[in-house]
């Protein structure tokens, strides 16, 4: 192995989740109240009830066919009489309409906040990287399980991708096992490795926070701002405007 895939395969990797955590606990620590994900829905709704639902789910999805594919074993799998031909193939058609979904709905709000004024207005440039570099990393994950498994012969990422990601929690990186993986997933990774270096900078730290207090909390009691019964009349001279 040489000097680049040390350094992209072993010290990239815990760079990257070294800035993930420290930034998640300053980011908490910090900046509490710009935890958030500084919701545009008051600008524009009608593009955005449609392009988020589909990116939620296409990213769920997503992120669970990864959490399938590169933590559980392929061992493990073959073991509760799962065939990799029928693990392939689910990866496949889940992966590819996931992705699809992730992509639209994606486009859409990435259509909403340039061509929406007001919301155009609130984007930031730290939200235009973000954008850049999520829309990079699901591009490039898209098109490697596309050409490497529908236009390609196939590629069985569980028996290096996934045991390199492994390693690295593992605290013995294989940073060999990377070095003969195809291109796009090479690039998909390192895109991945970067976007996870600036989460914690971004809107995407809604993502790690649940509304669990919601269910707690107290009532919260609105009052009108009208006259009563049995209330005091108003002072002369700041009767409310329209009354006689």
């Amino acid at each position: 192995m040489n000097a680049l895939d040390v350094t992209l395969w072993v010290i990239v990797p815990y760079v990257s989740l070294t800035v993930f955590v420290l930034g998640h606990v300053w980011r908490y620590r910090y900046d509490k109240f710009g935890w958030t994900t500084r919701s545009s829905q008051m600008y524009e709704s009608r593009l955005l009830r449609i392009g988020s639902p589909l990116f939620h789910f296409g990213i769920l999805v997503v992120a669970l066919g990864h959490i399938g594919g590169l933590v559980i074993p392929k061992s493990w799998t073959e073991a509760l009489g799962v065939s990799e031909e029928a693990y392939h193939l689910s990866a496949i058609v889940l992966g590819t309409i996931a992705g699809v979904c992730t992509v639209a709905g994606m486009a859409i709000l990435i259509y909403r906040r340039r061509t929406v004024g007001p919301v155009f207005t609130a984007t930031t440039r730290n939200d235009k990287l973000m954008y850049a570099l999520l829309a990079l990393t699901i591009l490039l994950g898209l098109a490697a399980t596309v050409m490497a498994n529908i236009v390609g012969g196939g590629y069985d990422y569980r028996t290096t991708i996934s045991p390199w990601f492994r390693s690295i929690f593992y605290l013995q990186p294989e940073g060999s096992l990377m070095a003969g993986a195809p291109l796009l997933f090479k690039l998909h990774a390192l895109s991945a490795l970067v976007l996870f270096a600036v989460w914690p900078f971004t809107r995407l730290v809604h993502m790690l926070t649940a509304p669990v207090g919601y269910l707690t909390r107290p009532y919260i009691v609105y009052r009108s701002r009208e006259d009563r019964a049995g209330s005091q009349p108003p002072r002369r001279g700041w009767e409310p405007i329209g009354r006689p």
